[in-house]
């Protein structure tokens, strides 16, 4: 052949480098200005409605009204440039972030005000080192605290951490790794009593611990009440976690040999470890604000009671309860204390527990990495004696 095929000359790559790619998963400039400019002109427009055009009154009308002009405006302005999946894209993502802003900031409200009205009791050192055994209604900030609120809030959760993290976990794997009729039986009557109303779980500790058997009001058969409310909450949020484990690695695990209730200690329940540690949360949190059922179960007291099993004991919730209740103004400023001192308890313990439960799988520390390495050194030995033998 005489003929020279002629090649096409290769893309240049400073012709590469100069091409810019759009970042999809980034907003633009563009959209920043059509959201600006879509509730900028939403409030002006029910500014005016509200003032001059009509008698409509109200503040949650007002954002209200507001909240759907702006979504009205912002559809029609992200339809003029983009198609139709894109603007109903948007408009769910503006929906999203928007609910998600109301509900930080509904929970931001509450802590403000709440530490912000307790303000005034917090500043004193005595408020969390004594008791109000002193302090009357009359009694000015300087005297009494919330001493035995608090000692018996940490009874009260430890007792129930100790009942429902051993039994919750358990019945957990139990559900996922022993399935049948009483795996569901469990799993159903489990779902029942997430919705179980404290006042019952008071009344069934007080009728049959206290009525029954003849104990008496203490902080222990307030845990026990307390474990009622938590258990559900901690064996369903478990459940959940476990099984969301892939199969996979279960099953990597019984082809090297290991059996079912190793392959739960070595391989599943590392693997959902900090799933763990939020099912406790999620349980903690619903039992340590509980009010009724202490009030039933362990009574109120104005004195310091460190012994768990005799005795009344109260908590920081009961003890808000009551104290909010007065028409003095420095009882109320009390009670709020309390409760800013149950929101920092609460943040303690919760960052306590995430430590504990350590990273999440596929970052493990360098003292876990140790341990694996030393157990793993310790099969190696079991499996060569072993083979020595046979």
């Amino acid at each position: 052949m005489s003929a020279v095929m002629e090649r096409a000359p290769a893309p240049s790559p400073v012709a590469d480098s100069d091409e810019k790619r759009r970042n999809v998963s980034a907003w633009r400039a563009e959209d920043v200005y059509v959201l600006l400019g879509s509730f900028v002109s939403a409030l002006s427009i029910n500014i005016l409605l509200f003032t001059q055009l009509t008698s409509a009154t109200g503040l949650l009308g007002f954002l209200a009204a507001t909240y759907v002009t702006f979504l009205a405006l912002y559809a029609l302005v992200s339809w003029l440039e983009a198609p139709g999946p894109l603007v109903r894209d948007r408009l769910v993502t503006v929906v999203v972030h928007s609910l998600a802003l109301v509900a930080v900031i509904a929970l931001g409200s509450v802590i403000i005000y709440t530490v912000g009205r307790g303000s005034a009791a917090l500043h004193h050192l005595n408020f969390f080192t004594h008791d109000m055994v002193q302090a009357g209604p009359l009694q000015p900030l300087t005297v009494g605290g919330i001493e035995h609120a608090i000692v018996g809030t940490l009874w009260m959760i430890f007792i129930a951490l100790a009942i429902c993290i051993p039994l919750g976990l358990t019945c957990a794997v139990f559900l996922t790794e022993v399935p049948g009729r009483l795996a569901r039986f469990v799993r159903t009557l489990t779902e029942a009593m997430t919705a179980l109303p404290s006042i019952v779980a008071g009344l069934f500790i007080y009728a049959t611990l206290i009525l029954s058997l003849g104990f008496n009001k203490s902080g222990f058969a307030a845990a026990l009440a307390i474990s009622v409310m938590m258990l559900p909450i901690i064996i369903r949020s478990a459940d959940v976690v476990i099984r969301l484990v892939p199969g996979s690695l279960k099953e990597a695990s019984y082809a090297l040999g290991a059996g079912q209730w190793r392959t739960v200690r070595h391989v599943v329940l590392p693997t959902v470890r900090s799933g763990l540690t939020t099912s406790v949360i999620l349980g903690s949190a619903r039992g340590i604000g509980e009010t009724s059922p202490v009030l039933l179960t362990a009574g109120f007291t104005a004195a310091l009671n460190t012994n768990p099993l005799r005795g009344p004991m109260v908590s920081l919730p009961l003890y808000t309860f009551e104290t909010v209740q007065s028409p003095e103004h420095t009882m109320i400023e009390r009670g709020f204390g309390a409760g800013a001192a149950l929101l920092l308890l609460v943040l303690i313990l919760f960052t306590v527990a995430r430590i504990i439960g350590g990273r999440g799988p596929g970052h493990a520390t360098v003292r876990q990495e140790r341990r694996r390495a030393a157990a793993s050194i310790r099969d190696l030995q079991r499996m060569s004696e072993r083979g020595k033998v046979n």
